[in-house]
């Protein structure tokens, strides 16, 4: 019974799922079919009989192309967990000049409006992606359409002839339900191949993104090496450097009254010890946080196991012992791990974390959860997108699961040989 109910659910999702997949296949044929009845209705002797008809049936094909194509790519995404890259052209910011004129990094307009209208005309007419989706809106209607069509038609055909009152109607309805029923389940599945097929960036559509996604990650990666000199030089500045000049001060005016005052002496002395551990200590500090000497040498797993020692929240840490990873993987894995457990114990007023190190195929994975209130997002300018930024430049992946209420759990997933 059980069996059977798992049959009749497969049966129901498929074809609900083929009819969706044809609607949104048909849609541009659906099109050409209004531009054909338009054409005839006029009939032959109209001299706009085919202009009009061209005319629409081109620009209904070229306003639905892209639309059909996000719908697809969320479709397949939604049923088959298969992401396809949209690989459009982004739009530059639209800028005001001095003079009232706006610049849209094409030409000057008077208005803003007419600079995005003219920006967004301009990107889309250049853009490889818009003759990418006017191929596809053309192929589709004829393979992953076709098949899609059988369920909804067969069933059509069945109903149709059930309703008939010769034998042979009725057995041509009952085998038009079978072939309904037994296709289903699979005709809407070709959509995932042609998608993957026809609506992949080109080439030279990945390339380009990629030049600007590491032209970009260049800039973060300037911006944030420069900030973290300018830190490490204040931290010089305001710590262990004014130490150290008021140690020196100290052992100076110790030299000067060791004969006349051996009591001050041994106090200026004392003083100056103390000042001397406290300069240790700080440089100690801020070497530990440009590069930790455990990372160094005994790797990321004990280098993460002593930050969870070290650490407000109870951390449990499993790792595999045999995991080894590039000096610089590791330095980035091991701060992201630093900055979510800080996270954890400020925002998220956490107690208990896990911390899981895995490595799968070509790549380690990292899983930090804890116990707190959750409602974890990356925001624009936010400590959880520039963990994001600072991943990809080895092509990691970050993602973040944090319903309110918690608990909060972070993967990241990082490249490895």
């Amino acid at each position: 019974m059980r069996q059977f109910g798992d049959w009749a659910g497969r049966v129901g999702v498929g074809f609900v799922r083929s009819c969706v997949v044809a609607v949104v296949a048909m849609l541009a044929p659906a099109v050409w079919a209004v531009g054909v009845a338009w054409a005839l209705w006029w009939g032959p002797g109209n001299p706009w009989s085919w202009l009009g008809p061209f005319v629409l049936v081109c620009v209904g094909t070229l306003a639905l192309s892209r639309r059909v194509c996000v719908m697809v790519r969320s479709l397949v995404a939604g049923w088959t967990g298969t992401l396809i890259p949209a690989g459009y052209r982004e739009a530059g910011p639209v800028v005001r000049m001095s003079t009232g004129y706006w610049w849209n990094g094409f030409g000057y307009e008077r208005t803003r409006r007419d600079a995005v209208m003219d920006q967004k005309w301009r990107i889309r007419w250049k853009d490889p992606a818009t003759w990418r989706d006017l191929r596809f809106t053309g192929i589709v209607p004829f393979s992953a359409g076709l098949v899609a069509c059988l369920p909804p038609a067969a069933m059509a055909a069945g109903v149709l002839g059930l309703g008939q009152s010769g034998l042979a109607a009725r057995l041509a309805g009952v085998l038009a339900l079978v072939v309904a029923v037994a296709a289903a389940p699979y005709a809407w599945r070709p959509i995932e191949p042609v998608a993957v097929r026809f609506l992949r960036p080109s080439p030279a559509m990945a390339l380009a993104d990629r030049v600007d996604e590491l032209t970009a990650q260049r800039a973060d990666m300037t911006v944030t090496q420069a900030a973290e000199l300018r830190r490490i030089e204040r931290d010089l500045h305001d710590g262990a450097q004014a130490r150290l000049v008021s140690l020196g001060l100290s052992l100076a005016t110790a030299e000067r009254l060791m004969e006349a005052d051996p009591e001050q002496t041994r106090a200026l002395l004392r003083r100056a010890r103390g000042d001397a551990a406290t300069s240790i200590t700080q440089l100690r500090e801020l070497i530990q946080g440009i590069s930790p000497p455990v990372l160094t040498e005994r790797g990321l797993i004990d280098a993460v196991r002593l930050l969870a020692m070290d650490g407000p929240l109870d951390v449990t840490v499993n790792a595999d012992t045999r995991l080894r990873l590039d000096p610089p993987i590791e330095s980035a894995a091991y701060f992201a791990v630093a900055e979510l457990l800080t996270n954890a114990a400020k925002h998220a007023r956490a107690s208990r974390a896990r911390i899981s190190l895995t490595a799968e195929d070509a790549a380690v994975v990292i899983e930090v959860e804890d116990d707190g209130r959750g409602g974890a997002v990356p925001r624009a300018g936010g400590g959880l997108e520039g963990l994001q930024r600072r991943l990809a430049v080895f092509d990691g992946t970050l993602e973040i699961t944090s319903p309110p209420g918690g608990p909060t759990r972070v993967t990241m997933a990082l490249p490895c040989e």
